[in-house]
């Protein structure tokens, strides 16, 4: 991808559509809508205009333009918007007569998004949360989307490398101008507290949980013998017939996932094979080994089987299902008893999960994290965290100049192409 090139794309909805939206952004935009309307419309106004095609001269559409110049727009260079009618032909005749000028190509996916980034006017954090928003399917993962999105974890690095710089100043001073009287040592006590009280902030925000979660959701795992109820409840939880029924031994042999989102909380609902130890031929326990590889990857697991003979793990949440089945296993009094098919108990059983739930998310208000950034972080906090043990001034400017780079990887500063490439590929054509 060159930057040299001027690129445009659908940014809007696929049509039809009441409205379509064709960006142009490059050294060639202005030149665009000139060849297409005759002139240029004043900056950041819309302006109404015949657009005609620049070879035979005909009447491709009427359209409102807007005008953009470098580098106060969205992708920091010249940037034009065609919003026309959101007409399939429309779109197409407009976009042919766009790519037959000169210099002229259609954008790759991200494009528009990778030009901002290039030309600093978002950072690596804030184009992760652009993509993350893009995504968003529920309302706390539009919250915690927006914040990365709008600055808020570029803002809490900013701090968090002004602090740095300073205690670099001062270890700096404290190296090279010790001996002239005008400068004032750095104080070692200091220096190390300081570096505590940062390496403290940074623990306390790696704790939080990771942002991929929103993303993911939480893994949901409904375990227990043949014939326990598992695909009874996952199928009222998610309100539909996502798993086979069947009195059948066994009839669940791999593991069905589902997604849904509760309260605006995403959830992965992953039904699994019976767990036995016996009777299981090879594929029942080829699906038995799966799910037992489901327990280990859980946020909760739901065990309907015997009470106490489920995984040991932290996990675990013991249900006594089948309420009205003659085969009712009653548990200890404080373990909750629903009946999937009358309904009785499920409501309880949703807010159990939405409790749960709300300690291995990130909490929409709070600046979290995602796996890149986290261990950035960890990185810059493990350097912070050594200084303290430290009484060489050398080696704290070293330890200081670790923890400024790891921030930077976290804003993009310091990252390489294949990381950005993996990124932007994922965002639409158009943004």
């Amino acid at each position: 991808m060159s930057t040299a090139d001027t690129i445009f794309a659908l940014s809007s909805g696929q049509p039809p559509s009441a409205i379509a939206i064709i960006r142009i952004s490059g050294p060639k935009a202005s030149s665009a809508l000139r060849m297409l309307s005759g002139s240029v419309p004043q900056e950041r106004r819309a302006s109404l205009a015949k657009l005609s095609d620049p070879d035979s001269g005909d009447l491709l559409d009427t359209a409102l333009l807007l005008w953009f110049p470098g580098p106060n727009s969205a992708s920091g260079e010249d940037l034009a918007e065609i919003h026309c009618h959101g007409g399939r032909a429309v779109v197409h005749v407009l976009e042919n007569a766009l790519a037959n000028m000169d210099g002229l190509r259609k954008a790759e996916p991200g494009e528009f998004t990778r030009r901002a980034f290039t030309h600093g006017r978002m950072d690596l954090a804030e184009a992760e949360g652009l993509s993350d928003l893009l995504f968003a399917e529920t309302e706390l993962q539009r919250r915690s989307a927006i914040q990365a999105a709008g600055g808020a974890l570029s803002r809490k690095v900013e701090e968090w490398q002004s602090g740095i710089l300073r205690l670099s100043a001062m270890v700096e001073a404290e190296l090279d101008f010790s001996d002239e009287d005008d400068v004032a040592p750095a104080q070692l006590d200091a220096v190390q507290l300081a570096a505590r009280n940062l390496a403290a902030e940074m623990e306390t925000m790696l704790a939080r949980p990771r942002a991929e979660k929103l993303r993911e959701g939480v893994r949901v795992v409904l375990g227990g013998p043949p014939n326990s109820g598992k695909s009874t409840l996952l199928n009222a939880l998610v309100e539909r017939e996502a798993a086979i029924v069947s009195p059948i031994a066994g009839t669940t042999r791999d593991v069905i996932e589902v997604p849904i989102a509760i309260k605006g909380i995403p959830f992965l609902f992953i039904d699994t094979a019976g767990v036995r130890d016996d009777g299981a031929e090879e594929i029942e326990r080829i699906g038995i080994d799966r799910a037992r590889k489901q327990f280990e990857l859980a946020d909760l697991i739901l065990w309907l089987g015997p009470e106490g003979e489920g995984p040991q793990s932290d996990a675990l949440v013991e249900i006594a299902s089948r309420l009205d089945h003659p085969d009712y296993q009653s548990k200890s009094p404080d373990v909750l008893s629903v009946s999937p098919l009358a309904g009785t108990g499920m409501n309880d059983l949703v807010s159990l999960l939405v409790e749960r739930a709300r300690q291995v998310v990130p909490h929409g208000d709070e600046i979290s994290v995602n796996q890149r950034q986290a261990d950035n972080l960890a990185m810059a906090q493990k350097s912070l965290s050594e200084i303290p043990g430290f009484e060489d001034y050398l080696i704290i400017a070293e330890q200081l100049r670790l923890a400024r780079g790891s921030l930077d990887a976290i804003t993009g500063r310091a990252s390489t192409e294949d990381m950005l490439d993996s990124l932007f590929g994922k965002f639409c054509i158009g943004k």
